[in-house]
């Protein structure tokens, strides 16, 4: 079967747009996570190819260098092709059709090195004749990782899957960003002749959170109330990212409201510092059952006797013709 493209995988046209590409990708990404898919292999490979495929398209650099053939689907370098088959460079390097070098054995390849030959190659203390210790770094492999809001906002531990058979223990710092890539070395690519394993890097994204808002390191929520707890004040819990804490209402609030919960947002070291931030609550009223007789026969009595205008600072912004 032959090997998808990037453009292929997501379901997007080679001209699709950033935004077209995103979209699809949040898509596929949801409907195949590991998270939502235990025990389904098939799924779990899907997820991957997924965020391979999102992983060159949505870096212009790569996408650009994919287009054009120098990297392949998974991000690795592609062999350069010769001009004509079976080419001979000045070298006595002599080239294959599908691009690979023969040279007929690799201590050639050293001699030619340890001769000033083409290349950048090192030269070691051990080694074959001429080019003694020719050694390269691996390549580094990128991976892409989805995490929860609280986890990215407390920090945790992941397990990423390669292939049914090998894995990658992952750290996640709290506090992590959106779009945050996170560097393992050593554990990209092998090396050549005895060079060292290349990195691998891990993108990370933040699956949204149903009540939880980020910015910077304050956390956002709107919080309902009842009636009763707005008018007479009240001791309520409230959810956080490092668990729940009880805050007081205070009497008289209105719907917008907005109270601090201090040092109970994010907490991180930037820049060698030790930062916390705060979250932030947005009271919003809700009145419950709007066909209570009793509760309306009560209103309407009080606002006969409590007579208010509340848009009353709106001045003549108020006074236009009726909708």
């Amino acid at each position: 079967m032959a090997t998808q493209t990037p453009y292929e995988v997501l379901g997007v046209k080679p001209d699709a747009t950033a935004d077209e590409i995103r979209k699809a990708y949040r898509k596929l990404a949801k409907h195949f996570h590991p998270d939502l898919n235990p025990g389904k292999p098939a799924a779990e490979a899907r997820f991957k190819a997924v965020s391979a495929a999102h992983d060159i398209l949505s870096d212009p650099e790569k996408r650009a260098r994919y287009d054009r053939g120098e990297i392949d689907e998974s991000g690795a370098e592609r062999p350069r092709h010769s001009y004509r088959p079976h080419a001979e460079g000045a070298q006595g390097w002599k080239y294959r059709p599908e691009g690979e070098m023969d040279v007929g054995d690799l201590d050639d390849l050293f001699e030619m090195f340890g001769r000033g030959g083409p290349g950048g190659a090192r030269r070691g203390t051990r080694g074959g004749r001429g080019g003694e210790g020719f050694s390269m770094p691996g390549p580094d492999r990128h991976y892409s990782l989805t995490i929860d809001f609280v986890e990215a906002a407390t920090g945790g531990k992941q397990r990423l899957a390669l292939s049914p058979d090998e894995w990658l223990d992952v750290t996640i710092p709290p506090g992590i960003e959106e779009g945050q890539i996170l560097r393992l070395k050593g554990k990209g690519g092998p090396g050549f002749g005895g060079g060292p394993a290349g990195d691998a890097l891990i993108e990370v994204h933040i699956a949204p959170h149903p009540f939880f808002r980020r910015e910077g390191d304050d956390i956002h929520v709107e919080l309902p109330v009842s009636l009763s707890e707005a008018v007479l004040g009240a001791r309520v819990p409230v959810p956080t990212v490092s668990g729940p804490v009880t805050m007081t209402i205070p009497k008289g609030s209105d719907t917008g409201a907005r109270l601090r919960l201090r040092g109970r947002g994010i907490h991180r070291k930037r820049q060698g510092k030790e930062v916390t931030g705060d979250q932030y609550v947005t009271l919003k009223v809700v009145i419950g059952a709007s066909d209570d007789p009793e509760l309306a026969k009560f209103l309407e009595d009080w606002a006969k006797q409590h007579p208010t205008n509340p848009r009353g600072e709106m001045g003549q912004a108020t006074h236009g013709a009726a909708a």
